[in-house]
Protein backbone atom coordinates (compact mmCIF):
# COMPACT_ATOMS: atom_id res chain seq x y z
CA UNK A 1 0.00 0.00 0.00
CA UNK A 2 1.28 3.33 -0.80
CA UNK A 3 2.15 6.13 2.17
CA UNK A 4 -0.80 8.75 1.95
CA UNK A 5 -0.17 12.42 2.54
CA UNK A 6 -1.84 14.06 5.37
CA UNK A 7 -2.90 17.12 6.67
CA UNK A 8 -0.78 18.03 10.03
CA UNK A 9 -0.47 20.81 12.47
CA UNK A 10 -1.89 24.36 12.86
CA UNK A 11 -0.77 28.03 11.57
CA UNK A 12 -1.76 30.92 11.55
CA UNK A 13 -0.91 33.56 8.87
CA UNK A 14 -1.49 37.19 7.68
CA UNK A 15 -4.31 37.85 4.74
CA UNK A 16 -3.51 40.69 2.62
CA UNK A 17 -6.07 43.68 1.68
CA UNK A 18 -6.75 41.77 -1.55
CA UNK A 19 -7.10 38.68 0.62
CA UNK A 20 -4.04 36.67 -0.15
CA UNK A 21 -2.82 34.55 2.23
CA UNK A 22 0.04 31.56 2.40
CA UNK A 23 -0.77 28.10 2.76
CA UNK A 24 1.21 26.23 5.31
CA UNK A 25 4.43 24.73 3.57
CA UNK A 26 3.57 21.05 4.25
CA UNK A 27 -0.54 21.61 3.55
CA UNK A 28 1.11 22.64 -0.24
CA UNK A 29 2.80 18.97 -0.11
CA UNK A 30 -0.46 17.02 0.79
CA UNK A 31 -2.46 19.47 -1.55
CA UNK A 32 0.40 18.30 -4.74
CA UNK A 33 -0.27 14.96 -4.04
CA UNK A 34 -4.06 15.04 -4.17
CA UNK A 35 -4.25 16.65 -7.45
CA UNK A 36 -3.76 14.23 -10.56
CA UNK A 37 -3.12 16.49 -12.70
CA UNK A 38 -0.48 18.38 -10.52
CA UNK A 39 3.12 18.07 -11.61
CA UNK A 40 6.35 20.19 -11.39
CA UNK A 41 6.21 23.40 -12.03
CA UNK A 42 2.52 23.30 -12.30
CA UNK A 43 0.25 25.12 -9.14
CA UNK A 44 -2.27 22.00 -7.19
CA UNK A 45 -5.98 22.76 -7.36
CA UNK A 46 -7.92 22.39 -4.58
CA UNK A 47 -11.68 22.81 -3.34
CA UNK A 48 -12.92 25.32 -1.00
CA UNK A 49 -16.45 24.24 1.02
CA UNK A 50 -17.64 27.11 2.81
CA UNK A 51 -21.29 25.51 2.81
CA UNK A 52 -24.46 26.82 4.36
CA UNK A 53 -25.08 29.55 7.38
CA UNK A 54 -23.73 27.57 10.24
CA UNK A 55 -20.50 26.87 9.31
CA UNK A 56 -18.02 28.85 11.09
CA UNK A 57 -14.81 27.80 9.09
CA UNK A 58 -13.80 27.35 5.57
CA UNK A 59 -13.51 23.07 4.99
CA UNK A 60 -10.41 22.79 2.27
CA UNK A 61 -10.18 19.50 0.19
CA UNK A 62 -7.78 18.00 -1.81
CA UNK A 63 -8.77 17.34 -5.56
CA UNK A 64 -9.24 13.42 -4.91
CA UNK A 65 -10.79 13.64 -1.28
CA UNK A 66 -13.81 16.00 -3.09
CA UNK A 67 -13.74 13.39 -5.60
CA UNK A 68 -14.77 11.00 -3.64
CA UNK A 69 -17.57 13.34 -1.85
CA UNK A 70 -18.61 13.69 -5.12
CA UNK A 71 -18.53 10.21 -5.96
CA UNK A 72 -20.56 9.13 -2.97
CA UNK A 73 -23.33 11.64 -3.57
CA UNK A 74 -23.42 10.67 -7.54
CA UNK A 75 -24.59 7.09 -5.78
CA UNK A 76 -27.25 8.61 -3.84
CA UNK A 77 -30.85 8.41 -5.66
CA UNK A 78 -31.27 11.32 -8.11
CA UNK A 79 -33.75 13.91 -6.99
CA UNK A 80 -33.90 12.50 -3.15
CA UNK A 81 -33.73 15.54 -0.61
CA UNK A 82 -30.71 14.09 0.51
CA UNK A 83 -29.01 13.81 -2.38
CA UNK A 84 -30.11 17.68 -3.33
CA UNK A 85 -28.97 19.07 0.00
CA UNK A 86 -25.31 17.15 -0.26
CA UNK A 87 -24.86 18.72 -3.88
CA UNK A 88 -25.77 22.19 -2.59
CA UNK A 89 -23.63 22.11 0.47
CA UNK A 90 -20.58 20.31 -1.44
CA UNK A 91 -20.80 21.53 -5.40
CA UNK A 92 -22.74 24.43 -5.27
CA UNK A 93 -21.09 26.68 -1.96
CA UNK A 94 -17.83 25.49 -2.79
CA UNK A 95 -14.92 27.05 -5.19
CA UNK A 96 -12.05 25.37 -6.88
CA UNK A 97 -8.70 27.51 -6.41
CA UNK A 98 -5.02 26.98 -6.58
CA UNK A 99 -2.16 27.77 -4.72
CA UNK A 100 -0.10 30.52 -6.64
CA UNK A 101 3.70 30.56 -7.07
CA UNK A 102 4.80 31.66 -3.80
CA UNK A 103 2.31 29.31 -1.99
CA UNK A 104 -0.82 31.94 -1.43
CA UNK A 105 -4.16 31.70 -2.14
CA UNK A 106 -6.39 34.44 -2.22
CA UNK A 107 -9.37 34.03 -0.39
CA UNK A 108 -12.51 35.67 -2.34
CA UNK A 109 -14.37 38.78 -0.18
CA UNK A 110 -17.55 36.97 -0.10
CA UNK A 111 -15.49 33.90 2.27
CA UNK A 112 -13.71 36.17 4.17
CA UNK A 113 -17.05 37.90 5.03
CA UNK A 114 -18.87 35.00 5.99
CA UNK A 115 -16.42 33.29 8.43
CA UNK A 116 -15.04 37.26 9.98
CA UNK A 117 -11.49 36.81 8.33
CA UNK A 118 -10.50 40.20 8.63
CA UNK A 119 -5.90 40.75 9.15
CA UNK A 120 -5.29 36.70 9.74
CA UNK A 121 -6.65 33.36 8.72
CA UNK A 122 -5.52 30.29 11.39
CA UNK A 123 -4.94 26.83 9.28
CA UNK A 124 -5.89 23.80 10.96
CA UNK A 125 -5.46 20.19 10.03
CA UNK A 126 -8.51 17.75 9.83
CA UNK A 127 -6.46 14.76 8.77
CA UNK A 128 -7.92 14.43 5.30
CA UNK A 129 -8.98 18.09 4.86
CA UNK A 130 -7.84 21.19 6.59
CA UNK A 131 -9.91 23.88 7.90
CA UNK A 132 -9.72 27.85 7.71
CA UNK A 133 -11.10 29.80 10.79
CA UNK A 134 -10.67 33.38 11.99
CA UNK A 135 -8.17 33.19 14.52
CA UNK A 136 -11.15 33.99 17.27
CA UNK A 137 -13.71 31.56 16.77
CA UNK A 138 -10.82 29.09 16.32
CA UNK A 139 -9.31 30.06 19.95
CA UNK A 140 -13.49 29.56 20.63
CA UNK A 141 -13.23 26.15 19.26
CA UNK A 142 -10.03 25.20 21.17
CA UNK A 143 -11.44 26.08 24.20
CA UNK A 144 -14.40 23.72 24.26
CA UNK A 145 -12.24 21.13 23.30
CA UNK A 146 -9.98 21.55 25.99
CA UNK A 147 -13.71 22.34 28.50
CA UNK A 148 -14.46 18.61 27.21
CA UNK A 149 -11.33 17.06 27.78
CA UNK A 150 -11.39 18.21 31.16
CA UNK A 151 -14.66 16.80 31.83
CA UNK A 152 -13.43 13.70 31.17
CA UNK A 153 -12.09 11.33 34.06
CA UNK A 154 -8.47 11.06 35.04
CA UNK A 155 -7.64 8.14 33.16
CA UNK A 156 -9.06 9.31 29.98
CA UNK A 157 -7.29 8.67 27.14
CA UNK A 158 -8.39 10.30 23.55
CA UNK A 159 -7.26 7.13 21.58
CA UNK A 160 -10.17 5.47 23.03
CA UNK A 161 -12.64 7.29 20.77
CA UNK A 162 -10.94 5.70 18.06
CA UNK A 163 -12.69 2.62 19.11
CA UNK A 164 -16.34 4.06 17.56
CA UNK A 165 -14.34 4.10 14.26
CA UNK A 166 -15.71 2.00 10.96
CA UNK A 167 -12.45 1.30 9.91
CA UNK A 168 -10.52 -2.00 11.52
CA UNK A 169 -7.52 -0.88 10.39
CA UNK A 170 -7.40 1.75 12.98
Amino acid sequence: MSRRLRFRGESRHKVDTKGRVSIPASFRRVLEAGDPDWTDGLNPNFVIVYGDHRREFLECYTIDEMEKVEDRISRMKRGSQKRRLLERLFSTQSVTTSVDETGRIVLPAKLREKIGIVKEAQFASNVDTFQIWAPETYEAEIAATEEYLDDMDDGFDPLELLDEAEDEDI
